[in-house]
């Protein structure tokens, strides 16, 4: 190699590009974040649908755009209800869905034997199921109604004989009273003739032709017979009830009859015992016992009012505030292939959890619900009549003066 400063250098053209190894790193993370971007914006619609949070429902009111309209098979409707397609395709962001059930007004009434009705067992059934029952209705005999009855015929007996303890204990003292005014007429007379003894003898004696002896044995008789008219008032008072002795004994006669008719009272009362009635007008939906068989404790039979049927609506709490008294609603009963119509009748007052679960009963099991009762209207309500406890999808249309679709033909 030769070291002679006049050879010419040899030159190199410097890089286009920064040939570090950082440079090339920084290109390729870039690379690999692009495809993520579809990624995440895949993943928020998906949340977006799946939570629906109030900002993506108020974009939706406020445009009017109605959720999965674009789609011949939207997703964008509640998850856990399933609402038929003619139902999906006029659906639109105001209206609230619930899950529902049918039921009758007033609910249903779980019919009981009597209070005190102990171990008796059923020993008839009068109604059957389906029968139109009226309030206070005899549905059911049981088997104790022999006893109470026997009890009442005792308690009968009993009144009986102290009506009649009374009227002997009041013939007895008119008797006695009969007798105390005899013998103070008697005694009275007695007195009224020895005091006008008395008197002439003592103007005899005044004039020397009768003796003192003879007046004063007049005086003694006299005496006795002032105190035999005394004794017999006395006697005549007790009868007439003026010291109340006699009075007391009729007193205490008619509280022993008032006794025996309080007895007769609860013996007639304990008969119901062995009936079973019908707490309202109504409905028997059916019958869960069986002459012979002791009442279960879950009731004898179900009924209730079905002149007016009902719907239970679990509305959730954040859609509540958009229903209101007097909405039209729409019930869609998929099961049977029915429609029926309604409108809010009252909204519930408190919070509970979701009672009416779909058939994936882990999607919502811990859901806020608020239950709103809708009453049914039209025709058809005929037909709800025979579906007590019938789950159904119900719309209710919040719009101001909005109007329930008309169901299909």
């Amino acid at each position: 190699m030769s070291d002679d400063p006049d050879l010419p250098l040899p030159v190199q053209a410097a890089p286009d590009s920064d040939p570090t190894p950082g440079g090339a790193r920084r290109r390729w993370r870039w690379m690999v974040l692009l495809p993520l971007i579809p990624l995440l914006i895949l993943i928020g619609g998906i949340v977006g649908l799946y939570f629906q949070p109030p900002g993506l429902r108020l974009v939706f009111d406020s445009t009017g755009l109605t959720p999965g309209a674009g789609s011949s098979a939207p997703i964008a409707l509640p998850p856990e209800i399933r609402l038929p397609a003619d139902v999906v395709e006029t659906i639109v962001p105001s209206d609230v869905v619930g899950l529902a059930r049918l039921m009758p007004r007033g609910d249903v009434i779980t019919v009981a034997p009597p209070f005190g009705a102990g171990d008796a067992r059923i020993a008839e059934i009068l109604v059957n199921e389906g029968d139109e029952v009226a309030a206070h209705q005899l549905l059911a005999r049981l088997d104790n109604a022999a006893q109470l009855q026997a009890a009442v015929l005792a308690a009968e007996a009993n009144v009986a004989v102290r009506e009649a303890t009374l009227a002997q204990t009041e013939a007895a003292i008119r008797a006695s009273r009969d007798e105390a005014e005899a013998t103070l007429a008697q005694a009275e007379a007695a007195a009224e003739e020895a005091g006008s003894d008395y008197a002439r003898s003592r103007t005899l004696t005044d004039r020397g032709i009768a003796t003192t002896t003879q007046t004063d044995a007049l005086r003694t008789g006299l005496r006795q017979a002032e105190l035999a008219v005394a004794r017999a008032r006395a006697t005549l008072a007790r009868f007439s009830g003026e010291d109340g002795g006699a009075a007391l004994d009729i007193v205490v006669a008619r509280r022993n009859l008032d006794a025996a008719r309080v007895e007769l009272t609860r013996a007639e009362s304990d008969v119901i015992r062995s009936e079973v009635r019908a707490p309202v007008a109504g409905t028997i939906l059916s019958i869960d016992a069986r002459p012979g068989e002791r009442p279960p404790l879950t009731g004898m039979m179900q009924m209730g009012d079905t002149r007016q049927m009902m719907a239970e609506v679990e509305v959730y709490q954040d859609r509540i505030a958009a229903v209101a008294p007097g909405q039209p609603v729409e019930l869609v009963a998929s099961a049977i292939g029915e429609t029926f119509l309604g409108r809010v009748q009252s909204i519930g007052l408190t919070v509970g959890r979701q009672g009416l679960l779909p058939d994936d009963i882990a999607a919502n099991t811990d859901a806020r619900v608020v239950t709103v009762l809708v009453a049914l209207e039209g025709d058809r309500m005929q037909t709800a009549r025979r579906y007590t406890g019938l789950e159904v999808v119900a719309r209710i249309d919040t719009r101001p003066g909005g109007a329930a679709a008309d169901p299909p033909p």
